[in-house]
C-alpha cells in the first residue's frame, strides 16, 4: 500500500511542479496575468510549489525503504523521473498545442523507460 500511496503522492507533487515550472507561460493568455511581472510569476510559481514539496517530501519520506517503504533512493528517484516526464508531456499536449513531439523525443523517453528497469532489475 505504501508504495501506491507513494507514486500517488508523486503524481500530485509533479503536477504541481510542472504549473509551476512551466504553467506561467501560458499566463500571458490569461487576462489577470497579462501585465504580471517577474517578480509576481516567481511569486505565484513559489505558491505553487509549496504544494508541490507539501507532497514530494511525504512521498519520498514515507517510500523510502530506510522508513519502511519499499523503494530505494535511486528507485524513488528514477519513479520521480518518469513521472515528471509523463506529467511533463500531457501537460505541453494540452497547454502547448504549437509544440510537437518529434520521433527523437520518444526515443529519449523509451531510454527512460529502460532506465525503470534497470533500476529495478534485481
Amino acid at each position: 500500500m505504501k508504495g501506491y500511496l507513494t507514486i500517488g503522492l508523486l503524481i500530485l507533487s509533479n503536477i504541481f511542479m510542472t504549473l509551476a515550472w512551466y504553467g506561467h507561460l501560458k499566463f500571458k493568455d490569461l487576462k489577470w496575468f497579462e501585465n504580471a511581472g517577474l517578480i509576481t510569476i516567481i511569486l505565484i510559481s513559489w505558491g505553487l510549489a509549496l504544494f508541490e514539496y507539501c507532497f514530494q517530501v511525504p512521498a519520498n519520506k514515507i517510500g523510502f525503504n530506510g522508513n519502511g517503504g519499499p523503494f530505494s533512493l535511486l528507485e524513488l528517484k528514477v519513479i520521480q523521473e518518469v513521472i515528471t516526464l509523463v506529467i511533463f508531456v500531457i501537460f505541453s499536449l494540452l497547454f502547448f498545442k504549437n509544440e510537437s513531439l518529434r520521433w527523437n523525443h520518444f526515443v529519449g523517453m523509451c531510454f527512460l523507460v529502460l532506465a525503470v528497469y534497470f533500476i529495478f532489475k534485481k
